[in-house]
């Protein structure tokens, strides 16, 4: 397959499993804490690619160490505790919303610390749709007319991440396969600090094998498998095949199906969120126009 063809076809599936990730979030939030989701989701993609990082040890990076950790912490651990944290107080709809705020975080992390050329037009679009994140901000909750400034915070700053992520892995890492790097990072570098930080919320003390507790392991099992640890090789190998740019583009397509899957599960989203959706998308789609991105 080319590399042309491949990239569009992984750009569709993770759009459709990520774009699924915020309402398994928000359903394992019915059973366990946010910390103990983030821990869990962490933890069990480690366990599952633990095999292949046992095999494939020698061909760990160590001279790439430092890029590989900054990348699995921006990338595959913070994000993982950030999210549910913030979904307890907005929609998933709302998360995957913020969540397209990807692409200009590359922009900008791209252009102040690994010297990526930016556009007149990719400033503008980032202005248009910070707009559109204010909007939301703002926006409150349907009737509610809540100020959600901080959780809409936090999942900015996940987002953040996720492009300090995406940039530190396509600048330094692409010796690396994206089936090893991803079992690198989630089974060497954090299963040992996933473990421990779902030891600190006493899940092994209050865990029990009852209708309630195996509910939300099979939604976090879900997230971790599909919405982690595939999504994770799929997203670097489409950084081998594409630009950075291009590879956050995926989070255009997510909201999409977030918010489909947040109206079939009764969500309900104000007009004035509706307006703040619509000028963030926008904007992404004007930087988007034609972008001039150079990996140098």
């Amino acid at each position: 397959m080319n590399a042309d063809k491949e990239k569009w076809i992984l750009l569709v599936v993770l759009s459709l499993i990520w774009g699924s990730s915020f309402i398994l979030i928000k359903k394992s939030l019915d059973h366990f804490s946010p910390y103990q989701v983030g821990a869990l989701r962490v933890l069990i993609a480690g366990i599952i690619l633990m095999p292949v990082a046992i095999s494939k040890y020698k061909l760990f990076p160590k001279k790439h160490v430092k890029w590989l950790i900054l990348a699995a912490f921006t990338g595959n651990f913070i994000p993982m505790f950030l999210f549910p944290i913030a979904e307890t107080k907005v929609s998933s709809s709302i998360a995957g919303i913020i969540n397209s705020m990807m692409p200009i975080f590359v922009i900008i992390v791209g252009a102040l610390v690994w010297k990526f050329e930016t556009t007149k037009r990719q400033i503008t679009g980032t202005f248009i749709s910070f707009s559109g994140v204010c909007v939301l901000a703002f926006g409150g909750s349907g009737d509610e007319g809540e100020f959600k400034l901080i959780p809409i915070l936090l999942l900015l700053m996940a987002t953040l991440c996720y492009a300090i992520s995406t940039t530190t892995v396509k600048s330094k890492l692409m010796e690396v396969s994206s089936t090893v790097l991803s079992a690198f990072v989630f089974s060497f570098v954090l299963f040992l600090p996933s473990l421990i930080a779902l030891m600190g919320t006493g899940f092994f003390s209050t865990f029990s094998l009852d209708r309630n507790h195996l509910t939300g392991l099979m939604f976090v099992s879900l997230l971790s498998v599909f919405g982690t640890g595939l999504a994770m090789m799929m997203n670097y190998r489409l950084l081998k095949v594409s630009s950075p740019l291009f590879a956050s583009t995926v989070t255009l397509l997510m909201p999409i199906v977030a918010i489909i899957w947040g109206v079939l599960d009764g969500e309900k989203l104000s007009v004035i969120q509706f307006f703040g959706a619509g000028i963030i998308i926008a904007g992404l789609i004007f930087l988007r126009a034609k972008p001039n991105i150079i990996n140098k």
